[in-house]
């Protein structure tokens, strides 16, 4: 791919007059514009060092906004940064709707100076380019504008702007024995480069080629691929991007023709434990965990355990009794409700980024972003091109964080719908648990037959070998906390081992 880049391209300083300044309002309305649109933009610098990243970045901003956009620098992560899974810190730093990103280097260093390095090899590389292409393909269908530009020049043009800044005093720190070694790799890099073009150049962020011999020239070249880029997406109804792509919710995974027979009607609800017997175990249970609390934090092993379930079913007193004898320093109990405006001005995922626990920690979540293909699915709050396309969605998220080292649990909390009304009207009864009961919560329950549908599809297509439910029998609080606390104990005993 690059081999066929003619580097030798120019603009003449008369022509370049001629175009630049239009460009440059047009850029300058279309920024208004995605603004009103409410539109989030992602703009993406990598290439070869002394390409001309920060001078070339500078004049693109130029004719914008600055309240609209944030430049961001992304270098080596720091230590607190390598404590989260690799795409963290750029989830958490998207934008929200109407705002601009813009990146001077991203999430291809796995693919690029980590693999030139040996830092990032064989599997982990596939797994690099996995995870890059489905963060790339989960902001472009939540409606961010994402383009990438590739600053390429030869290696006879690196080693002359290298020769220059090393002879004035005042730029020769810009020139750094990592930078003079990775010119000795130039070919290197350059076949790293090349494949990482290849490999990412999709219909949804595409790479645009910009030679970089001629400054005027890539100029020009790079505020015309942001204008064709922000008016193809302009020019696109309202409706999501990612409409008339393909949904992604695992096809070939077949749903059975009576799914509502294959999971939760195969769930003995009857298990009980005797009061003495679950006295006699719960302390012995809850002091291993604390035990495993402090090796996992020794190991710097992250654990996130997902709560989800039926109305009434107990979540929150099993989630007590998980952190009854815990180090709450350690710990932490996220309870999800509905969005803020914040959190609906980002991508569904985001607030979800925002809370993994770093290496060490324990993150439980009180619902989570199931409510994607749940509450969100019945209630009509997303379509169904948007539901579907979650369960992928979802997967690779787990995926990418297990992949770091994470033990996650996910627990589905089941009862029967005769013992929810019982515990319903156990509330209303009771003036201490008055509070609990909401006309939600009734009305949620006459709309029982369509949230099992979802919670029976949720299940079926998200418990991967990476992340796998566990259905916990919740008729019996009881049996409830006991088989989540040994979920828990044999889950971090197995990574641990």
């Amino acid at each position: 791919m690059l081999e066929q880049i003619d580097l030798t391209r120019k603009v003449s300083k008369e022509d370049f007059k001629a175009t630049h300044v239009e460009l440059e309002r047009r850029l300058a309305a279309l920024q208004r514009e995605s603004k009103e649109r409410g539109i989030p933009v992602i703009i993406a610098f990598e290439g070869w060092n002394a390409a001309g990243k920060g001078t070339l970045i500078n004049r693109l901003i130029m004719p914008l906004d600055p309240r609209g956009f944030t430049v961001e620098s992304f270098r080596p992560p720091t230590e607190e940064e390598q404590r989260f899974p690799f795409l963290w810190r750029f989830w958490v730093n998207t934008p929200a709707n109407g705002r601009w990103t813009i990146c001077d280097r991203t999430w291809y260093r796995p693919v690029l100076q980590d693999r030139v390095t040996g830092l990032t090899r064989g599997r982990d590389i596939e797994r690099a380019f996995r995870d890059i292409n489905a963060f790339e393909r989960q902001l472009a269908d939540g409606g961010t504008v994402i383009v990438k530009f590739f600053l390429h020049i030869s290696m006879k043009e690196q080693k002359k702007r290298f020769d220059q800044l090393r002879k004035n005093p005042a730029t020769a720190w810009r020139v750094t024995k990592h930078d003079l070694k990775r010119h000795k790799q130039y070919d290197d890099y350059f076949s790293a480069y090349d494949e990482m073009l290849a490999r990412t150049d999709s219909e949804f962020a595409p790479w645009t080629v910009v030679e970089s011999h001629d400054e005027r020239f890539a100029i020009l070249k790079i505020l015309d691929a942001m204008i064709s880029a922000l008016e193809r997406r302009l020019a696109a109804p309202d409706s999501n991007p990612g409409e008339n792509r393909s949904i992604g919710s695992t096809p070939e995974r077949d749903l059975p023709g009576e799914l509502k027979e294959s999971i939760l009607d195969r769930i003995d609800l009857s298990q009980h434990v005797e009061p003495d017997d679950y006295k006699q175990q719960l302390g012995k249970k809850q002091d291993r965990v604390r035990e495993l609390e402090y090796e996992i934090y020794q190991e710097r092993i992250p654990v996130i355990i997902v709560y989800e379930g039926w109305d009434a079913a107990g979540k929150g007193g099993n989630i007590r009794r998980i952190t009854q004898n815990l180090d709450p320093r350690g710990y932490e109990v996220v309870p999800i409700a509905a969005p803020n405006d914040i959190e609906k001005a980002h991508h569904y995922l985001w607030r979800f980024w925002m809370q993994l626990p770093k290496s060490g920690h324990i993150t439980i979540f009180d619902r989570s972003w199931y409510g994607r293909v749940m509450v969100e699915r019945v209630e009509g709050f997303c379509s169904e091109t948007e539901w579907r396309r979650a369960y992928r969605e979802i997967n690779e998220m787990e995926e990418h964080i297990t992949d770091f080292g994470t033990v996650m649990l996910k627990f589905w909390i089941h009862i029967d719908r005769e013992e929810q009304l019982r515990r319903f009207e156990s509330r209303k009864e009771m003036p201490h648990k008055q509070w609990k009961i909401t006309e939600e919560d009734w009305r949620n329950r006459e709309k029982w037959d369509a949230h099992r549908e979802a919670v029976e599809e949720m299940i079926y297509r998200t418990s991967t070998p990476y992340a796998p439910w566990t259905i916990i029998e919740s008729n019996s609080k009881r049996f409830a906390r006991l088989k989540a606390l040994d979920t828990v104990i044999e889950a971090i005993e197995h990574r641990l081992a």
